[in-house]
């Protein structure tokens, strides 16, 4: 029983962070007018904890291995709460940007050991799919209903709530880790105690994301100059794990064909549902003249068969075929749905252009568990922090990368016609279309990927770590 708690503590955690990451896009405009922000500098709230999230998610993972996966998970709330309780008494805009960046650094602290926690707790394979399916079910919820929590509390209080509420919820999770997750040594910083790779690592990934978020601001050519940088930083860190005598992140993680599979189709996979997930409310809204509810509403199927499928489907389809195929099968309904939207049209009837993109796109409660599963397959009990910070720093690239991409390729297709004299309607229209091809297109690579890559269907993927256990060669 106590190991269920502790999957609902972890989940509670991960949920705060997803929410947080979409919970203040709705407020923006309120948080615009009341803090003096300027147009430019409002992206900031969203960039400033985007930042520290994705640069330090696997520098943090390989320090709950080396000092403890609770501590880390303790450290970030910790670290979250406070900075959740700083930008909700925020009464200028340097203050709240601080705040989000501090929010982000917890957020990353906390959910990178969240899946080295699950995995080192749930050994048996029927019972970890079983975890992986809640946890990936909570994951789903989040992104989901972020906007509409936003909206309401926004409405019906001010923007500060949505801070404010981090509070209590992060105290209760904080007291309840304590008591119900499990404790361990770690392996000593001596086993790890890379400071330059750290340095490299989090300087890389850092300057990648806030290249990715500033594709639209900035423009090509400065995108590039911090792109190349970052790459530079990357590879120099990745040189370092290979001659340090103790470092960072061991490179043995990448000889799993499981593990390296699934994080390169997750960065895929992502890519085409985030995006998916803004770029269908920008064309309702947009181009259908849906407001804010209607939209959520016409999303809400949506979001129920994500849940759904993650939660009550995917660990027995899991179980009985295997973490691959699953995925597999996943990928080919993702990908139908975006090849649905190539077609949408500019008068779009719910029921016959968008209801079916709604449920196909349950496929997400497949590929999110039967990648979670694949991912954490062969992580070691030394290495289970250090899998789980790779597999969210992935997550949260692909994230990043399809939300930058697909909107500029969007906006830039829609930008062409409107030049030409073409309708508005009809060029965002078209501008989406080719958003969505692209999307399409990423699912299949990624399918391909996972087909040749991946190991077939088999129960090592849902094999619990043992004790000083290393990924195979």
């Amino acid at each position: 029983m106590s190991r269920w708690l502790a999957l609902a503590v972890l989940s509670a955690a991960m949920l705060m962070t997803i929410l947080d990451g979409s919970i203040v896009t709705v407020a923006l405009p309120a948080i615009q007018h009341d803090l003096g922000f300027s147009s430019a500098d409002l992206s900031w709230t969203v960039n400033a904890y985007l930042i520290p999230f994705g640069g330090l998610l696997l520098l943090s993972g390989r320090l709950g291995d080396l000092i403890g996966r609770k501590r880390v998970f303790l450290a970030g709330n910790v670290v979250f709460v406070a900075a959740s309780l700083l930008a909700g008494l925020a009464d200028s805009p340097g203050l709240l940007i601080a705040a989000r960046f501090l929010q982000g650094a917890g957020s990353a602290l906390a959910s990178s050991v969240v899946l080295g926690i699950l995995v080192t707790m749930f050994t048996e394979p029927a019972e970890r799919a079983r975890a992986i399916g809640v946890f990936s079910f909570t994951g789903a919820a989040g992104a989901s209903i972020g906007q509409v929590v936003g909206g309401v509390l926004t409405d019906a209080l001010d923007w500060h709530w949505i801070f404010f509420i981090n509070v209590p919820i992060g105290l209760a999770t904080i007291l309840l880790a304590i008591r119900v997750l499990p404790s361990e040594r770690g392996a000593g910083l001596a086993a790890g105690a890379d400071v330059a790779g750290a340095v490299l690592v989090t300087g890389g990934l850092m300057l990648g994301v806030y290249t990715v978020v500033g594709i639209e601001q900035r423009g090509g050519g400065q995108s590039l100059v911090s792109g190349a940088v970052a790459l530079l930083l990357l590879a120099g860190f990745f040189l370092r794990q290979a001659t340090a005598r103790t470092p960072l992140m061991p490179l043995r993680v990448f000889r799993s064909r499981n593990v390296s599979g699934a994080n390169v189709v997750q960065i895929l996979a992502l890519a085409a549902m985030f995006a998916f997930q803004i770029l269908v409310a920008l064309y309702m809204q947009r181009v259908l003249g849906y407001g804010a509810l209607a939209t959520g509403l016409a999303m809400l199927p949506a979001a129920v068969a994500i849940g759904g499928v993650s939660l009550f489907v995917s660990a027995r389809l899991n179980n009985r075929f295997g973490a691959r195929t699953v995925l597999l099968a996943g990928l080919v309904l993702l990908a139908a749905a975006m090849g649905w939207l190539t077609r949408v049209p500019v008068e779009a009837d719910y029921v016959t252009d968008l209801l079916p993109v709604m449920l196909l796109i349950a496929g997400g409660g497949l590929v999110l568990p039967a990648l979670t599963n694949l991912g954490m397959s062969d992580a070691g009990e030394d290495d289970a922090g250090l899998a789980s910070g790779l597999f969210n720093t992935t997550q949260q690239i692909g994230m990043a990368l399809g939300v930058a991409v697909l909107s500029t390729l969007a906006a830039g297709r829609a930008g062409s016609l409107l030049g030409a004299g073409t309708p508005e309607p009809v060029a965002l229209t078209e501008g989406f279309r080719l958003a969505f091809t692209v999307a399409a297109g990423l699912l299949v690579v990624a399918f391909v990927v996972a087909f040749t890559v991946l190991r077939p269907a088999s129960h090592s993927s849902a094999r619990g770590p043992r004790a000083g256990r290393r990924v195979p060669s």
